[in-house]
Formats: structure tokens, C-alpha cells, sequence
């Protein structure tokens, strides 16, 4: 690799808002499973502790040494509905609050994998698993949880949709801010890096270094020189300017992989905003020649966008995986905030682009006496999508108490602030209360 290449990006770092946006640990809890509880969150607790003792402190030398802001330091672990089955508890909370303490002591953001996967049915530990969110987001500080309820394989499990729909409601009446830290997917993937939606598969080694890179003010910088060129040169520039982001994400990780002493997994291509000025995914689609996000062209630009990503990304990096493209949080984002208060951006048309981009309706607020009903049917929406179009697709949803359109609720740090935006007061109960499962499409019958 041309380390000289790779240093003219740290040129991008002062004003142009880029770094690595998180480096992930993912750690396989499959030989912490014990029939008693105790001794296997003692098992999870030794294992992260010592996996990732060095995580936050190599990171740290890397910053340092390159000059490149390592933004987050997350870990990753097996799904705890796999862990915790084998135990015979009524509740899986300690293992959540084993997992807070243990990301504690190691100095990272976050820890996700409080996960359940029932695309195609739940088996017992996935039901108590589910159960539990509620009061496990309550007691940890730290933890992420995520439920895959399709996939293009095997369907929608509508039963779990339905159910989804209810726990979040339960979040809400605990503390809406609590279903920032919960993702509900269809095609879930197994090496993705970035938060609330991580965690580490069971088709993964033991011990892996995952990256997920940044750079959504790169990207609108080298737009703003081709301005009124044609799209081909748009698409060009942007593939030209994912490449150099991309191999700085590849150095770091390799770099903190052989320091760690684990395996390097992959690099996340995903363009993920920040509400700081300049680092807005809105802003490269005006760029591009909207006059705000929302307006007609806006799926047409975003598929332009995220497909000029993948394709720079892929260039320069041999290991791509996470979710990789385009994230569009209504919060966490400036310009969609700003598009969202005018009444240019809507549910629906979030809606539309979360058929191009990475993944789906991500950080959305919505009135406070919005039914469960409407919240299920907004995941199955977004899940059908991902299963129809075979990409990850996702839905963070937050009811807010007390709120309505008009007003706004503020998460703080990188979530920002997000406008209450309107959901259908039509309603979707009795689809929704049927529950079964939506079949698998003709077309995901490929062996």
C-alpha cells in the first residue's frame, strides 16, 4: 500500500470533517455458553475484558501517530439470545448489564449485540431475549440491541414485526431516547461495525477488527470543483474521492489488527453524517443540484451516490462488508433536519430513498401517541424493501411522549436534535394483527 497516497487524506481532516468513524472488535461469545447464568456472564465478562484490554489504547496511538480522528471504539459480541439460551432464565437483563460493565472497563462507546434473530421463527431464547430489551436498555448505559426480523431468504416473520412494534411503545414509556440504541433489520449482516445494529456472527473468527470510514464533507469538497459538469464526472469524482477515504480505513484497520494481535475483518464504506456543519449526506445531494433533499431527484441522486461509494470503496480495499453506502438519519444529519422542519422531507419519501442507500428509516421521530400498530407497520415496509430488493434494510424509530409534529426532541452528541415528523393516522391494526409470515420472494430461490 502507498502509505504517501494515503497521507494526502489527512490533508481533508482540519476542514472537511473526515474520520474514521468507528473501529469495532467483534469477540464470538459461543464458548462462554453454561447452563448457569452466573458463571457464563463471569465467561463474557473475562473474554471481552481481556480481547479488547488494548482496544481503546491502540486506537489512541493510532490517532496519534496519523493523525486521523478515530471518532468511536465499539465492540461487537454473538448474539445473546444464542448465548443465554443454554441457561434456562426467565429474563437475559444480567447479560446486558454484563455487557455494559464490561464495556466500561474497556473504555469503549458502545457494545452491541443484545440480539435475537428470528427472520424465520424465534426459538425460546430469542422470545426472552425480545422480552427483555426494555428493561435491559434501562439498566445499561452502554449496550445496543437489534432484532432481524427478515431476510430475502426466508421472509418477514410479521409475528415478530407485530411484537417489535410493541417494544418499542415499551421503550418509549421507560425513556424515549432508549430506542436510539435499538435496530430492528431485514438482512442483517454479520461484520457490521457501526451502532445500534452491530453485532458479531456466528460465521465470523473468534476475534475481529472491523473499521467503518467517513466522509460525507470529502465528498460534497471535491463535488463543490466539478459544479455543472455532467453526471458522469459527478459519479467519477465521487468514486475517485471513496477510494483515498477507503484506503486510509484500510491502513488504520490492518494497522490496529497486527497491534491487537486479531484478525482484520472488513472496512464499512458507508458515508455516515454528524449534525456538525459540512458533514452532511443532504448537502453532497444539493451539491449534486437539489435544491433540497426531498425534492424530486433526490432517490435518483442517492442511488448515484451510494453506488459511486461502493465502487471506489471496492477499488481500494480487498476485505468490504458492513452495510456500505449512504446512511440518512433524519437526525444526526444538518441538512435532513433542516429539509425535515420545512416539510420537504417526509416519512414516505425517506421511505422511497431507503430503497438505494444502506439502510433504512434510522433515528426518525414521530409523535408520542403514535399506536404500536403504525410503529410495526412502518418495520414491515422497511423490511419488505430490503427482502424484495435483497440489501440490509433497518428502522430506529423513537415516539416521543408529549410531542407532536411542530416540535422536536434533542439526543444529544452525535444524534443531534430530530423535528417530530407526521406517520399516517390511517390505521394498519388489522393487517398487522394478523401475523404469520410473508413468504420469501420467487427470486431468492438461488442455490
Amino acid at each position: 500500500m502507498d502509505l504517501r497516497r494515503i497521507m494526502e487524506t489527512v490533508n481533508m481532516i482540519d476542514n472537511e470533517n473526515l474520520d474514521l468513524r468507528t473501529t469495532t472488535m467483534g469477540i464470538s461469545l459461543l464458548d462462554c455458553i453454561d447452563s448457569d447464568s452466573d458463571r457464563a456472564c463471569q465467561k463474557i465478562y473475562d473474554k471481552i475484558t481481556t480481547k479488547a484490554e488494548n482496544l481503546v489504547k491502540v486506537a489512541r496511538g493510532l490517532e496519534t501517530e496519523y493523525g486521523i480522528p478515530i471518532a468511536n471504539k465499539r465492540i461487537t459480541v454473538t448474539p445473546i439470545s444464542l448465548i443465554a439460551a443454554a441457561s434456562g432464565d426467565s429474563d437475559y437483563v444480567k447479560y446486558a448489564v454484563t455487557l455494559d460493565k464490561a464495556a466500561k472497563a474497556v473504555g469503549v462507546d458502545l457494545i452491541g449485540g443484545f440480539s435475537a434473530l428470528v427472520h424465520k421463527g424465534y426459538q425460546n431464547g430469542d422470545r426472552i431475549l425480545i422480552k427483555s430489551i426494555p428493561q435491559a436498555l434501562k439498566e445499561t448505559e452502554r449496550v445496543c440491541s437489534s432484532v432481524n426480523v427478515g431476510s430475502t431468504r426466508s421472509g418477514i416473520n410479521m409475528d415478530a414485526v407485530k411484537e417489535m412494534g410493541q417494544i418499542v411503545i415499551e421503550n418509549e414509556k421507560i425513556n424515549p431516547l432508549n430506542n436510539g440504541n435499538l435496530v430492528i433489520f431485514c438482512n442483517a449482516v454479520e461484520d457490521n461495525p457501526f451502532m445500534a445494529g452491530g453485532f458479531h456472527g456466528v460465521g465470523e473468527s473468534d476475534v475481529a477488527l472491523n473499521v467503518g470510514v467517513s466522509g460525507p464533507g470529502v465528498v460534497k469538497t471535491a463535488l463543490e470543483k466539478v459544479k455543472g459538469e455532467s453526471m458522469d464526472v459527478v459519479a467519477e469524482t465521487i468514486k475517485q474521492t471513496a477510494f483515498k477515504v477507503t484506503r486510509m480505513g484500510q491502513l488504520v484497520g490492518q494497522e490496529a489488527s497486527k497491534r491487537l494481535g486479531v484478525d482484520f475483518g472488513i472496512v464499512d464504506l458507508s458515508l455516515a453524517p454528524t449534525p456538525a456543519q459540512g458533514d452532511s449526506v443532504a448537502n453532497i445531494l444539493e451539491e449534486i443540484g437539489l435544491e433540497s433533499v426531498g425534492a424530486h431527484g433526490t432517490t435518483a441522486a442517492l442511488a448515484m451516490l451510494n453506488d459511486a461509494v461502493k465502487k471506489g470503496g471496492i477499488m481500494a480495499c480487498s476485505h468490504v462488508g458492513g452495510l456500505s453506502g449512504a446512511f440518512i438519519p433524519e437526525s444526526e444529519d444538518a441538512g435532513m433536519i433542516a429539509a425535515a422542519e420545512k416539510g420537504i422531507l417526509t416519512v414516505d419519501k425517506l421511505e422511497a430513498m431507503t430503497a438505494v442507500c444502506s439502510v433504512g428509516l434510522d433515528m426518525i421521530a414521530v409523535p408520542g401517541d403514535t399506536p404500536a400498530e403504525t410503529i410495526s407497520a412502518m418495520i414491515a415496509d422497511e423490511a419488505a424493501i430490503g427482502m424484495i430488493n435483497n440489501k440490509t434494510t433497518a428502522v430506529r424509530v423513537i415516539p416521543v411522549p408529549g410531542k407532536d409534529v411542530g416540535d422536536s426532541i434533542e439526543f444529544g452528541g452525535l444524534f443531534g436534535y430530530a423535528p417530530i415528523m407526521p406517520v399516517h393516522k390511517e390505521s394498519s391494526a388489522a393487517m398487522i394483527n394478523r401475523g404469520g409470515r410473508i413468504p420469501a420472494p420467487v427470486h431468492s430461490f438461488k442455490n
